[in-house]
């Protein structure tokens, strides 16, 4: 039986573990391929016989290339994570100012949302869902280009904390689609 140790450092980064050039443009059919093959390498069930060091170690291992996986797959954590490659950090606790016309307009996105939960509109929630998806696509288009092709990290930063700021507004739409379909 192969070691967990073999070819894997729980030192490396996302984009070395998986074996991808560090980009915020990845393949996600490769991504999930070389996912599937560390896991089959490295899940705790194949080392069960094991002694314990190699059983600990399969277990974090399997821990390590999960988490790696999670934020890899995830464009905005992995646009977070190049970003701290990069030694530029979002700071999004303490860096909250935006633009007062980008705080109006999520403000405008979110008393639509209130009001179509309220109102019980389905369907307004939907449209609202589809508008924002669209928007977020462009802003994520936009990260692709700073991140990978000019390598403007601060605007890249900026563009992350408004996609935060969108990521939440979706998941409140979502919510309020599904408290209708309850």
């Amino acid at each position: 039986m192969d070691s967990p140790r073999d070819e894997i450092n729980l030192n490396s980064d996302h984009f070395a573990l998986f074996g991808l050039t560090p980009a915020f443009r990845v393949d996600p059919l490769a991504l999930d391929k070389r996912f599937r093959e560390l896991q089959a390498r490295v899940h705790p069930d194949r080392f069960a016989h094991a002694g314990d060091s190699e059983r600990r170690r399969s277990l974090q291992l399997a821990t390590r290339v999960n988490e790696a996986y999670q934020t890899l797959k995830n464009p905005l954590l992995r646009a977070q994570y190049l970003l701290s490659l990069a030694g530029s950090d979002v700071d999004k606790e303490n860096n909250t100012a935006m633009p007062p016309e980008f705080l109006m307009e999520q403000m405008e996105w979110r008393e639509a949302v209130a009001e179509a939960r309220q109102a019980s509109e389905y369907g307004e929630l939907e449209q609202l869902h589809h508008r924002v998806r669209q928007r977020m696509s462009k802003r994520y288009e936009q990260l692709a280009e700073l991140l990978d092709d000019r390598h403007d990290y601060v605007q890249a930063a900026d563009r992350v904390r408004r996609l935060m700021f969108l990521e939440k507004l979706l998941a409140e739409i979502d919510d309020g689609m599904a408290a209708l379909e309850a």
